[in-house]
């Protein structure tokens, strides 16, 4: 969904109501700004509850250096105006404080860009501004300092972190990209383990891939099953955003026709904003005209082929099935029944396999084992359904959660026993 005619408050107060109701900042906590055409500065308030923001709140710093509206700018508005006075091609400032972040701010460590494959590209080099007094102009000038060098995105000394780029929509991007990052490194670190990051040679290999091109998929009306299943992948996305399964980033559906076309995430949209007509119909060599399906589409189509009992696919980078995917720790999904009913045996496939080697994730892949872990990059869920594909993600993503729970407890952990397995097998007719 692109956003064109979206004025500065309005900017602020949806990607603010993103970042507190997804657990990225506090009531008190953050503060965004936006620099119009005419040298205003369009900033978030001081002294408002974040969770109730309105466009009447959003407070304008004028050229003059007096303020407009019916609270007080940000206490920190001097180190945004000062960005600009460096930097002024960035539109859009963010400033938060999310847990992962700050704990990293909290040991002046940077969090390895080169554990989600697209964190290094939208956030570029990360450098470390020293500590100041927050609202204090020496902060600013520290802040400053670091994007004057060109950096764009800029952590805090024991403070979390600040994001410049042209839009508020790319900040955010960005933000929650190196977010997702610092998660995966602390969920890693819990189970013991220093995760593996990309090396320049696989960055490259991700960046320099290239979906086949499509042709233009002639103009035709949706049945009443498409127009079905696009509402529901739009739901679906934005279930999977909202428990941090996706992000604005990362998060590929794919779901199958009853004529063997597919309608799929495109390249670049965002799970939470997603509407239906953004969603892309890849049938055959052909795609919906003026629309990128995502990279994946390709990989989907062969499984389609291969599984005709998969109706679903869901691809994502979620923070602790993505801790086993960068170190050797070792995935086993016989921890309580459901884990085990959902996912069975989980393979562990090579770094981009799903676009560079189709043919060994499908030969991992079946109706009786349809997930697995693309070591460094993502993991795959099929399933007989769009919910079915969804379940297993979310089995997934929080039996690896309890991994780390219990690594950060420090106890050893008892599976289910070959036994026991055996008798769910039969039970279930697994």
């Amino acid at each position: 969904m692109s956003y064109p005619y979206k004025h500065p408050a309005d900017e602020i107060v949806e990607t603010m109501n993103r970042l507190y109701y997804h657990g990225m900042t506090t009531t008190s906590g953050g503060n965004l700004s936006v620099m119009d055409e005419h040298g205003v500065l369009w900033i978030s308030p001081t002294g408002v509850d974040k969770g109730n923001l309105t466009r009447d709140d959003i407070m304008q710093v004028l050229s003059d250096g007096s303020f407009a509206g019916r609270n007080r700018p940000s206490v920190e508005y001097p180190f945004h105006l000062s960005v600009r006075r460096v930097r002024p091609e960035l539109r859009a400032v963010l400033h938060a404080h999310p847990t992962p972040l700050v704990a990293f701010s909290l040991m002046r460590l940077i969090p390895d860009p080169t554990l989600l494959p697209d964190t290094a590209g939208l956030c570029g080099k990360i450098s470390m501004a020293t500590y100041a007094i927050p609202g204090s102009q020496t902060l600013g000038d520290y802040i400053s300092g670091e994007f004057a060098k060109g950096y764009n995105t800029v952590m805090l000394e024991n403070h979390g972190v600040v994001i410049g780029a042209p839009t508020m929509r790319e900040a955010f991007r960005m933000f929650e990209t190196l977010d997702f990052t610092a998660r995966v490194q602390i969920a890693a670190a819990t189970l013991g383990k220093t995760p593996r990051g990309l090396g320049e040679a696989e960055l490259a290999r991700y960046a320099a891939f290239r979906a086949p091109e499509y042709e233009k998929l002639p103009a035709y009306t949706p049945t009443a099953e498409e127009i079905d299943l696009r509402r529901a992948v739009c739901r679906m996305n934005s279930r999977a955003y909202g428990l941090q399964l996706f992000t604005s980033v990362d998060g590929v559906t794919s779901v199958r026709l009853a004529d063997g076309s597919q309608v799929i995430t495109g390249e670049g949209n965002d799970a939470l904003t997603n509407a239906p007509e953004d969603l892309v119909r890849v049938a055959d060599n052909a795609a919906e005209a003026e629309k990128t399906p995502s990279r994946y589409a390709e990989f989907c189509k062969k499984l389609y082929a291969k599984y005709p009992e998969f109706k679903a696919v869901m691809i994502a980078r979620c923070p602790n099935i993505m801790a086993f995917a960068h170190t050797d720790a070792v995935f086993d999904a016989r921890l309580i029944p459901e884990s085990y009913i959902q996912l069975k045996n989980v393979p562990v496939l090579p770094f981009l396999s799903l676009l560079e080697d189709a043919d060994t994730a499908l030969a991992a892949l079946s109706p009786k084992n349809p997930v697995a872990i693309v070591r460094g990059d993502c993991v795959i869920s099929c399933g007989t359904s769009l919910l079915a594909a969804y379940d297993h993600l979310e089995v997934l993503e929080y039996s690896a959660r309890s991994l780390v729970s219990c690594a950060a407890v420090g106890a050893p952990v008892v599976k289910l026993s070959d036994q026991e397995i055996r008798d769910i097998e039969v039970a279930f007719g697994l």
